[in-house]
């Protein structure tokens, strides 16, 4: 099985590096430790010009749960209308209810956006919140979603293994199960293996010095966040899973 390296940036240097590594498709997000949010319109603008891999990205207007407002909603509306003016491929989101279920009324609205404009989706890890996943995982496979991203619902895609292969042998072909979290050149040929998902997704996360040749002690963020280390992707860490999986 050819298995799709997906990565996922919040950068565009880490953009040109997970190229380089040999990225199949590319979702790309702002605030990456905050689990990824809608990147700006010029940073879509910049990706689609820069990338020859597929890009989709995350519509999602701030951190937290996956529960939207009308607010919400607007912005997620308008952001699948610039991923298109933008020329990216496709978008990644989801809605739920307090319950725990897709909130299905919301994600009609945003799939018929996007397929009206003739956008790819991918269901991300909302699923992973959800209150039945085989349930939810049909509901994906009706608003015509091209995968579904997935830890298995465990805190990472190796302790999720039992239910990633399960949510495989449930999909049967009509949907792809990208696993994703804690995904790395150790054990994606395993976890590949053993589930039989199609597609891997990981960040290839490192960090790198800033350039700035003087330090200052005032902080732009949170105290704990490094502002003279820059996160990016390694081109390795994904070559790396691509030499593994073909071991």
């Amino acid at each position: 099985m050819n298995t799709e390296i997906e990565v996922c940036i919040d950068n565009l240097e880490s953009l040109h590096n997970a190229l380089s590594g040999g990225a199949n498709r590319i979702e790309l997000c702002s605030s990456l430790a905050l689990g990824g949010l809608t990147p700006s319109l010029g940073m879509m603008k910049q990706a689609a010009r820069i990338s020859s891999v597929p890009v989709y990205a995350m519509i999602r207007p701030r951190q937290g749960d996956f529960i939207f407002d009308d607010d919400d909603m607007f912005c997620m509306l308008e952001d699948i209308e610039a991923c298109a003016s933008s020329g990216l491929d496709g978008v990644v989101l989801g809605v739920l209810a307090p319950n725990g279920s897709i909130d299905m009324p919301k994600m009609h609205k945003l799939a018929n956006k996007a397929h009206s404009l003739e956008l790819g989706i991918t269901f991300h890890r909302a699923i992973d919140q959800s209150s039945d996943y085989q349930t939810a995982l049909e509901q994906v496979i009706t608003l015509g979603c091209k995968r579904v991203l997935t830890s298995g619902l465990a805190a990472n895609a190796e302790q999720g293994i039992d239910i990633l292969s399960d949510m495989v042998k449930q999909a049967d072909g009509r949907i792809d199960i990208m696993a994703g979290a804690g995904v790395n050149a150790t054990n994606a040929k395993m976890i590949q293996n053993t589930t039989q998902v199609p597609a891997l997704h990981l960040s290839g996360k490192s960090t790198r010095p800033s350039l700035m040749e003087n330090n200052s002690s005032a902080q732009m963020g949170n105290s704990d966040i490094d502002d003279y280390q820059v996160p990016v992707t390694d081109a390795n860490k994904i070559s790396d899973i691509k030499v593994a999986l073909t071991a």
